[in-house]
């Protein structure tokens, strides 16, 4: 049977040139890059310039940029990190919004438990945050404000250079969540008004269990893993060379004429979206998240009158893999925190699933993809 997988932004596949990266390393000889014998050194030299790689791609200093083992460490070193730094300055409140990865929402419960004031923002039906609503929620002690940068499940983009400066005016801290941008829009943090900004590896064709946090110099942080004195004493552990080398390959390939790659994504994901509304109807095939400014690779489409659920299993027994963009919780689909922040009506909400494009899908592939979503919703329909 022939398969299609339109579920990349939960995870992409590796890219060959990276796989080759990897191999080369793992099949290699040994070396903890803290060693200093020639083995330690060697391993030292490939960390460096993994990190130059990274850091030339999206516009920063090599010594900004810590790994750690993905995008919710990241967030999650981001987020405590600061906040205790900014604790210590008599600051104790943190704005996020209704919309961000459980990785940021979960760190803020986890500070909220701990003493800190956490406010969380509404958006809008597309997905957005009101800059006036952020303005009004600022305070002399807001330590940090969490607003990604394009969401995971819907692709909504937000003004992250305005909500910097705005977050820079009150003299807070701002973290942004790019792993859903990066590689999919251009990223220059040098001139971006942000402290913090997590990366994942995976999510552009890199491997699993590798990520990146940027720390502007100079931001107040305190290091929440302990132990050697790796990343300079900001994340203890020794370091994953292979993984971090094959995430610098990954960063390099995608940032290599990015913007007609993305264009090229979003040409994929528009097709799919014209040729579900005109085989179902408009009343029927309804995109959420804003239309004019999104990430190039999500779409996300209620399929009015089928079941989330039910539409994913069935469409995994056509070979398609799709997603909720929602956690699976002791076996049952909860709805979408996201949609639901969003105010979607009911049957928009119970019938959404994302698709998401990247490497190896083809025109052709989303064309005939199509025919078989089509085929599938209207069994769905006719059987209820």
């Amino acid at each position: 049977m022939r398969t299609f997988y339109l579920d990349h932004a939960a995870t992409t596949p590796m890219h060959p040139q990276v796989v080759e990266v990897m191999m080369d390393i793992l099949q290699g000889q040994p070396g903890n890059a803290s060693s200093i014998h020639a083995y330690g050194r060697a391993a030292r030299q490939r960390l460096n310039k993994a990190r130059d790689m990274i850091a030339e791609a999206i516009g920063c200093k090599p010594s900004e940029l810590i790994f750690t083992s993905g995008g919710t460490e990241s967030d999650n070193t981001a987020l405590m990190g600061g906040a205790a730094a900014m604790l210590k300055k008599g600051r104790n409140h943190i704005i996020t919004s209704a919309i961000e990865h459980y990785a940021v929402l979960h760190a803020c419960e986890a500070l909220a438990e701990r003493g800190f004031e956490v406010t969380v923002l509404p958006v809008d039906p597309e997905g957005n945050v009101s800059l006036d609503e952020l303005r009004e929620a600022l305070r002399p002690e807001t330590a940090l404000v969490s607003i990604m940068w394009g969401n995971n499940e819907v692709g909504t983009m937000q003004p992250v250079g305005q909500i910097g400066e705005l977050v820079r005016s009150h003299g807070a801290l701002y973290h942004i969540d790019a792993v859903q941008a990066l590689g999919a829009v251009p990223i220059r943090l040098s001139e971006l008004a942000a402290d913090f900004v997590s990366f994942s590896a995976h999510k552009i064709n890199g491997p699993h269990g590798t990520g990146a946090l940027y720390i502007a110099a100079g931001t107040p942080f305190e290091p929440s893993v302990f132990g050697g004195a790796q990343e300079r004493k900001r994340r203890a552990g020794t370091e994953n060379i292979a993984g971090i080398a094959g995430f610098a390959e990954a960063v390099r390939l995608s940032a290599s004429d990015l913007h007609n790659k993305a264009a090229g994504t979003a040409a994929l994901r528009d097709r799919f979206e014209q040729q579900m509304k005109a085989a179902l109807g408009e009343d029927f095939a309804v995109i959420n998240g804003s239309l004019d400014n999104r990430l190039p690779h999500i779409t996300n489409i209620s399929l009015i009158g089928t079941d989330t659920e039910t539409m994913l299993m069935n469409l995994d027994m056509e070979g398609i893999a799709a997603a909720s963009g929602s956690a699976c919780t002791s076996g049952s689909l909860e709805r979408s925190h996201v949609l639901k922040a969003m105010g979607l009506p009911e049957d928009r909400l119970m019938s959404a699933v994302r698709f998401s494009f990247g490497l190896g899908n083809t025109m052709e592939e989303v064309e005939t993809a199509v025919g078989k979503i089509a085929t599938v919703v209207k069994r769905i329909r006719s059987n209820s």
